[in-house]
């Protein structure tokens, strides 16, 4: 692929509202963690999209679930023209206002410079959409009538819905496109970008993307025996580790060629270099979950060779260990015999939960901070390098597939 220039971030996560707080809860992960799960759930057991369970139901358990508790639309988007959103589309437009104001192109709403509406696109990715307007859509349908259901709110349960108000609510008039692809749909978004850029479809892409905490998913995750609950061990990285916990958030990088980036007087902040991906399919069809080093090691490798850097390089690798403990070994045993056992290895997801889409997206995010200087953390293997020049970003998928992507400094 052709280099693509990072020149504006927007973070929407459990710990921080904005890019700069996220780099300053990255440096102090402990502190990090201990907000994003702070309090109970606010997504779980709402009143408004669940009722009390049915007799003879099982009530959920207490949740332990990274959310982004103070976040406040109005405060950051007005208080008009965001009623009937949903979450998911609110953390992306935030995400997608900021990343425009960071990288010059917007300032108090309005396009500044040479890149105008119809030069930027959006390459958006979601994991599971907007579950919570399905269920409360459903709930209506099913306790009280269709006829009941608010047409102004039907939208948002079309899955690429988000990233449409997104380019609505910003006025980007260039192409606008939604993977799906699990934990990886992020990292994909970016061989997308590239494409589209490539054939000059536009001038600059919003790259990213997003997922939320719904009951829906968690109970689903539950039955999988994928929840940490209670007092189990969710310890990302470690073998001793019975689950992971759920998290939410968005993010978006601004993306352009290189070279155009540095003809507007652009700050590029770093470079993505590299992409690959991989699948390596169940020994049994009947499996849900499906943990393989093939896949994750292979989609590394090609991602290397596609950015010409050699392992020798890298700095970091932001792996996306859950706490899902077949799945973090099998990652972390495809890095060591990638890399060997001296290399870095960040868990964000211990301070993120499993965010899905927005993992990966955050991972990106965390790549930029961490060649901005913060130091890598926290660490699951290695040691954190003095300086990070290269990071390698992956995602594993829950059926065989994986992605990577390696971002460098500028």
């Amino acid at each position: 692929m052709k280099p693509l220039a990072i020149t504006g971030l927007g973070t929407v996560a459990p710990f921080a509202l904005d890019f700069e707080a996220f780099k300053a809860g990255l440096a102090d992960p402990d502190d990090a963690r201990r907000r994003a799960f702070e309090g109970p759930s606010t997504a779980l057991g709402d009143e408004k999209l669940a009722p009390q369970p049915k007799e003879g139901s099982p009530e959920l358990p207490t949740a332990h679930t990274a959310e982004c508790r103070g976040f406040d639309a109005n405060a950051l988007l007005g208080d008009k023209g965001h009623r009937n959103f949903d979450r998911l589309t609110k953390y992306l437009i935030v995400a997608a206002k900021r990343a425009l104001e960071g990288a010059g192109v917007k300032k108090d709403g309005q396009f500044v410079g040479p890149i105008t509406a119809e030069h930027i696109g959006i390459c958006s990715s979601t994991a599971y959409g907007s579950l919570d307007s399905i269920t409360e859509l459903n709930l209506v349908a099913e306790l009280e009538d269709p006829r009941y259901i608010n047409p102004a709110r039907f939208p948002n349960t079309v899955i690429n819905a988000a990233a449409g108000y997104v380019s609505i609510w910003e006025d980007l008039r260039a192409p606008n496109t939604t993977v799906v692809n699990g934990n990886c749909g992020a990292l994909d978004a970016v061989l997308v970008a590239e494409t589209h850029l490539a054939h000059r479809r536009a001038d600059a892409f919003l790259v990213g993307g997003g997922d939320v905490v719904t009951e829906p998913l968690y109970t689903a995750f539950r039955k999988l025996a994928a929840i940490a609950e209670g007092d189990e061990v969710c310890e990302p990285g470690s073998d001793r580790s019975t689950g992971l916990h759920l998290g939410e958030g968005a993010a978006y990088l601004l993306c352009e060629r290189r070279d155009d980036a540095e003809a507007r007087g652009a700050r590029v902040r770093a470079v993505i270099a590299g992409y690959g991906t991989a699948f390596e399919p169940p020994l049994n069809e009947a499996l849900l979950l499906n943990a393989t080093p093939v896949a994750i090691g292979r989609a590394m490798r090609l991602a290397l060779d596609d950015a010409g850097v050699p392992a020798s390089a890298v700095s970091v690798v932001c792996s996306s260990a859950s706490g899902l403990a077949r799945y973090d070994v099998a990652e972390l045993h495809a890095i060591e015999q990638l890399f060997g056992t001296d290399i870095a290895v960040a868990a964000p997801k211990s301070m993120l939960g499993e965010a899905f889409a927005a993992s990966a997206a955050l991972g990106l995010a965390a790549a930029v901070a961490w060649i901005e200087g913060v130091a890598p953390a926290p660490l699951i293997a290695g040691r954190a390098p003095e300086k990070v020049d290269v990071v390698v970003v992956t995602a594993m998928g829950y059926y065989g597939n994986a992605s990577a992507v390696v971002v460098k400094r500028a």
